[in-house]
Formats: structure tokens, sequence, C-alpha cells
């Protein structure tokens, strides 16, 4: 590595952010252990006929559970050839050979492989099971891999994160799972969270209420009207409510995409959490938004709205 390169570039992007920080007159904040199973078994179908409830069978909604949406008896639907479909709001995400959306969940553990869904979980979230799963174009079969569950099954796991799929997913392609709960989510190829990790840490798009600023995983931010931003910015917004509206961390500006550069900075809170703003307003995400493109937060009690590239509350009353 040019070590000379690296060190003028640090430089200079201290130097901007300094620059950005003086406009506010704040501060500046800038698979072991599961056994490989990709190459070990043939590609299984996924037939449109699901197994029902009980010992008996039905068509169910095409995704291999009965029509209440639970696994039946008969055994959960081989993975077959796992693939990757490309999704508008998700980026790259893992698919079985039927086109079914696979997820992970943040109470189970990878290192090593666990599985925490048992019981009437695995039956919203019925466990991928790890015996004929190959890898398909764009997967890396090293990744693939097995843990054995509570019952004895075989699950699989995706860099040894235990795969599942969501009863009320009925098509290929629904990712009606993602952001369940605040712990379940698409998986990537990786192994990861599914997300569109182009996006710069802010960046701009368009929705039904007109430009506004996203996150970097496409998460609506929103401003609270009780906040202050000058001569210096203070959050309102504490406690409870910080749960509710997490606090958007600092993200350096050569790494956001169409915001206003003024005021576009980081500051420290008096509870220690460090917090980014837009034109020196602090900026959030809503727990109630669950996907990428939601904006449930939008006037919310009549303080929360979107924000505006120039950082302006996008709807709020004048």
């Amino acid at each position: 590595m040019n070590t000379s390169w690296r060190s003028a570039s640090l430089v200079a992007t201290a130097a901007a952010v300094l620059a950005l920080t003086t406009a506010c007159g704040q501060e500046s904040t800038p698979s072991a252990g599961s056994q490989n199973v990709g190459a070990t078994a043939p590609a299984g179908g996924f037939g449109g006929t699901g197994a029902g409830t009980g010992a008996q069978t039905g068509t169910g909604a095409g995704n291999g559970y009965g029509a209440d949406g639970q696994q039946g008896s008969a055994g959960a639907k081989a993975a077959g050839q796992l693939a990757v479909s490309s999704n508008a709001e998700l980026g790259k995400v893992l698919t079985d050979s039927a086109g079914m959306t696979l997820y992970r969940f943040d109470q189970d553990t990878a290192e090593p492989p666990k599985s925490n869904c048992d019981g009437d979980c695995a039956k919203a979230w019925p466990p991928v099971p790890a015996n004929d799963a190959t890898a398909g174009a764009g997967v890396d079969k090293a990744l693939l891999g097995e843990v054995t569950r509570a019952d004895g099954t075989k699950q699989l796991t995706i860099a040894g994160w235990p795969a599942y799929r969501y009863a009320k997913d009925a098509k290929a392609g629904d990712t009606t799972g993602q952001g369940v709960g605040g712990k379940w989510y698409a998986l990537a190829p990786n192994g990861k969270k599914a997300s569109l990790a182009s996006l710069p840490g802010l960046s701009v798009k368009k929705t039904e209420l007109g430009d506004i600023v996203v996150d970097k995983n496409g998460m609506t931010v929103y401003r609270f009207l009780k906040d202050k931003a000058w001569p210096k910015s203070v959050s309102a917004c504490t406690g409870a409510c910080l749960e509710k509206w997490p606090a958007v961390a600092p993200v350096p500006a050569n790494e956001t995409k169409g915001v206003a550069k003024k005021g576009l900075m980081g500051f420290t809170r008096p509870d220690g959490v460090k917090q980014m703003t837009v034109n020196c307003w602090p900026i959030y995400t809503f727990s109630g938004d669950k996907v990428p493109g939601d904006i449930n937060g939008q006037g919310v009690g009549g303080t929360w709205y979107a924000v505006s590239p120039d950082g302006k509350p996008v709807g709020a009353p004048k």
C-alpha cells in the first residue's frame, strides 16, 4: 500500500471535516463449525404442492406449507439449488430453487452455528433443510454448511447463519419477512443481511413526498421539530424517544451523495451518543419503518418529518 498517498488522503479528509464543523460551531465526528454441504448432493426440486398441517397434504400457497402457512409433518421442502435474485430495495437476495427468499435471525449465532428458533417460531419461520442444498450461480459453495437443531434435524447454514423461509411469503420474490420484529432479515449470498450496500452513507431518493434523504440502508431519515440547530445542534429526543427514533450515526461528508454540504456534520449528544446532522439539524430513522422506502414516521405527532436534501422537514406546517 502507498502510505504517502494514504496519509495525504487522510489529511485532506480531516481538513474537509474540520471546515464543515466550523459551520455549526460543533465538534467533528468522523465460518467455522459447520460442515460443508455445498457439493454433496444434487439439486432438488421444489414442487408447487405444499405439505399441509398434521399428517395430511394440501396445495397450500405454493410455498411448501399448508393453507395456514405452517409446515406439515410430512417435512420441510428441500432447498435444492440456491440462487441469487435482485431486489430493488434489498439488492442481492439469496433464494431456494423455487425463488423463495431465505432469511436469518438476529438471535441465532454463526460462530458457532446455532438456531434459537423452535416451536411456534419454527412454524412461522420454517428451517431450511441442509440435505440437498447446492450452490448455484453467484453462491459460494464454501459458505454452505449445516447445523444440528434441537430436534436432531439438519438445517442449512450460510456462512454459519441458520437459514429459514417465512411462512407468509406466498410466491417467489416475496420478502414480507424483511425486518419483522427487528430481528429477521433476508440473507445476502455471503450470509450477511441483504442491503443495498452500494448506497452512500446518506443519499437522496425520489418518493411520493418528493426528494428525501435516506441512510446507507435506504431507510428514510427524519427530523424532530423540537430539536435545535443553531447556535449548536441539540437533540430533544432522549430516553425512550431515542429507542423509537434511533439517531443516525455520523457519516463522512465525502460518503454522501445529493445532500447539501452546508452543516453536514456530526455532534456528540449529552448522553454520549454521536449523531449526524443535515444543515446542523439532528437526523434519525424510525423503528416503525421495516423496509427501505417505508415512510411510516412521516407526520407522527405533528413533530416528525422526512428530511429534504437541504435539511428542511418535508411537509411540515409552515
